[in-house]
């Protein structure tokens, strides 16, 4: 990663981590420690994200989800979704006023091809490409059309509901590394794609707990 980017290990002065996997933070606190010479910042309690919390168990609230919060709130000022579309698919709401009102998970557009797969006995692993037509012409387009269509219209129907319950107009930002499969079918339902939010909202948290 360092050599395509052009960076040495001596360049690194801080790390931020929004972790989500429990048994790995000893792993990249060492890491951090022994290979960059840095004390990594983890996004958990206690640090300060500007950010109030307002569901109702606010410790299992996921690091990234806050971290995409910040970053999305920052970015539009103002009342925002965030759609991140990474193994699971993740709605965030964030008020006008900058809380994070909660959202919605689902299971990811792989899980579903995953488990439409193995919970089969006739239907193949598929690859996730968007089909030409919604009406399939053999097994694989068929597959498709209902995995990625029927996916347009799940993220269709929450953000619609999302939106209805916050009583506002709010901003949709989409994220993460399954956005470009379904980035035409949602225009119109999201205002705009940066694939780099997560990383922008450590960089912001990291700044405001130095």
């Amino acid at each position: 990663m360092f050599a395509a980017r052009d960076l040495k290990v001596e360049e690194v002065r801080a790390m931020a981590v929004a972790c989500v996997v429990p048994p790995l933070e000893s792993v990249l606190e060492e890491v951090a420690r022994r290979y960059l010479s840095v004390d990594p910042l983890f996004v958990a309690p206690g640090i300060k994200t500007g950010m109030p919390v307002l569901v109702d168990h606010p410790l299992e609230v996921g690091a990234d989800r806050i971290v995409n919060g910040v970053a999305a709130f920052t970015r539009f000022q103002r009342a925002v979704i965030v759609v991140d579309f990474g193994t699971a698919t993740t709605f965030d709401a964030v008020s006008d006023k900058g809380e994070y009102l909660g959202g919605a998970i689902a299971p990811g557009l792989k899980i579903s091809a995953q488990a439409l797969f193995e919970a089969t006995a006739k239907l193949p692993r598929i690859d996730l490409k968007r089909p030409e037509r919604a009406i399939g012409r053999s097994t694989v387009s068929s597959m498709q059309s209902g995995i990625l269509f029927g996916y347009v219209g799940l993220v269709r129907g929450i953000l619609d509901r999302m939106r209805e319950e916050m009583g506002s107009a709010p901003s949709v930002i989409a994220t993460g590394g399954l956005t470009p499969l379904l980035e035409r079918d949602l225009a119109g339902w999201v205002d705009e794609v940066d694939p780099d939010l997560t990383l922008k909202g450590l960089r912001i948290l990291h700044e405001r707990n130095r």
